[in-house]
């Protein structure tokens, strides 16, 4: 077995038997410590995936996906299905942030145990077994062990809300799961016609359509993209979102936002575009109109948001329809920006819900106006938020600009009447992003001390700072040098445009 196979077994592995290794744990401390231990490593095995030869040295026609490690073992050979896994430019990057959030979390878990659901050994073996999910996912060259990994965060996220949430938390539970498993269902019927009609399910083979019928390459997009719309989300099947973030515990809000939602975004690129391009041809100037939509519609809902940790919630479908537009142009410039688009929008969203945590565990509300003066009181904290705050408007300098800007960018050049409208729409939907983002620090960090924040102790804990300052440095270092993330996904993304035209 070569390194980058071991590598490829480790990711999933480790956090798998670190899940199992916490649950058989005896003490609640010592168990948490063992599930951040597991992530930790996860992490190490994650960032030398990178290492290793990046180009494809097989025989016969290039193909659009060159993982730079694979591993491809029978699986169930009766039916032609194979255990595999592999890695590029495209899958690393989120790889890595997978990794490196659910440490974040896991850490935080050793400071403080959200109250409601039991004990923190629990809630750290259900992250762990949530981060196997999103890793596979990531990972999958295979549409059957995609559907698979797609599908085990299902009830471990489930768990996490209903358990460790808020006061409304199991009515944001079932929602959560109703409206994903609706797009399970459609991700299960989309795959099935996939693999019937193609006589694989190798997501490597499959790229570029493998000679489906158009027929066939219609339904399948249909099918999968809107499978992959429910966990994006896309309006308007955008509507479990807010109430999962809102009621989710800290670390919850953070996995959610941070990287469960890129699963979509990341399927969307690498599943339904690759494999049926067609079909994405056909529907792209549909999901343009909704892409925009979501970024209007997101805005106006933050402008007139009165809760923090909804305010939040509720940018991220903004933020997510940038993401949408730009994979709906189906140029290079536009999935390179809907791919870093993902990875800011996990950075700074996720240290946005880390903040939002922090504000309410305080102050034990999320109300805005209860929340005036924070700066007077926490000035540190408010720095944290406005820094983040600055960064979510999409900052120049800051890792929120580039992917919002490229995608407005990559449909301009677009061309076209509609292409162009929509362009424009994304660029007034991003000065709307400025001015919630603003009103809330006006709210929040200005003013007299209200109550609730004249209370607050102005420092922070060690634990805190330990989870944030990452997310703090990566949101300045993918702003300044955005080749971290662009540079190693220019070959697979123009791979794949290739199979577009």
């Amino acid at each position: 077995m070569s390194l980058g196979e071991f590598l490829l077994v480790a990711v999933l592995a480790v956090p798998a038997l670190g899940a199992l290794a916490v649950a058989a744990t005896p003490g609640d401390r010592a168990a948490r410590l063992v599930g951040t231990v597991a992530a930790a490593l996860t992490l190490l095995a994650a960032v030398p995936l990178v290492t290793g030869e990046h180009g494809w040295f097989g025989s016969g026609p290039r193909p659009a996906v060159r993982p730079w490690h694979q591993l491809d073992l029978p699986w169930v050979p009766g039916l032609d299905l194979r255990f595999h896994l592999g890695v590029d430019g495209i899958s690393w990057p989120l790889v890595v942030l997978t990794a490196l959030l659910t440490l974040l979390c896991c850490g935080y878990t050793l400071w403080q145990v959200p109250a409601g659901g039991g004990s923190g050994r629990a809630l750290v073996a259900l992250l762990l077994v949530v981060e196997v999910g999103i890793l596979g996912t990531f990972l999958a060259l295979d549409l059957v062990l995609f559907f698979a990994f797609f599908e085990v965060v299902l009830l471990p996220m489930y768990a996490i809300i209903a358990g460790w949430g808020g006061e409304d938390r199991r009515r944001a539970a079932r929602k959560f799961v109703l409206y994903t498993l609706f797009g399970s269902v459609l991700l299960l019927v989309g795959v099935y016609v996939v693999v019937a009609a193609a006589g694989t399910a190798d997501i490597v083979a499959l790229t570029g359509g493998a000679g489906l019928p158009r027929g066939t390459q219609l339904a399948a997009f249909t099918l999968l993209a809107l499978a992959f719309a429910v966990k994006s989300p896309l309006w308007p099947l955008h509507s479990w979102l807010p109430d999962a973030h809102t009621q989710a515990p800290t670390v919850g809000s953070v996995i959610l936002a941070g990287v469960l939602l890129k699963m979509g975004t990341y399927g969307l690129i690498r599943v339904a575009v690759g494999v049926a391009p067609e079909g994405a041809r056909w529907a792209a100037p549909v999901l343009g109109v909704l892409a925009v939509a979501a970024i209007l519609i997101g805005s106006l809902v933050c402008l007139a948001q009165d809760e923090l940790k909804r305010l939040i919630a509720y940018s991220s479908v903004g933020h997510m329809g940038f993401v949408l537009l730009g994979v709906a142009t189906l140029t290079a410039t536009g999935i390179q920006a809907a791919l870093i688009g993902n990875i800011a929008h996990g950075v700074i969203t996720g240290l946005l819900f880390f903040l939002a945590g922090a504000v309410k565990d305080r102050t034990h509300t999320g109300a805005l106006a209860d929340l005036s003066g924070l700066r007077e009181t926490a000035p540190r904290l408010a720095g944290l938020l406005g820094f983040a705050a600055v960064a979510s408007l999409g900052l120049p300098g800051l890792a929120g600009f580039w992917g919002e800007a490229f995608a407005v960018i990559a449909a301009v050049r677009r061309g076209g009447g509609l292409w162009t409208t929509l362009a424009v729409l994304a660029a007034i939907g991003g000065a709307l992003t400025a001015a919630y983002f603003l009103r809330l620090l006006r709210r929040v960090t200005h003013g007299r001390p209200s109550t609730a924040v004249g209370r607050l102790a102005p420092g922070l804990a060690g634990a805190e700072l330990t989870a944030w300052a990452p997310l703090v440095l990566l949101a300045l270092a993918v702003g300044l040098a955005p080749a971290l993330v662009l540079g190693y996904a220019s070959g697979p993304v123009n791979a794949l445009v290739e199979v577009l035209r």
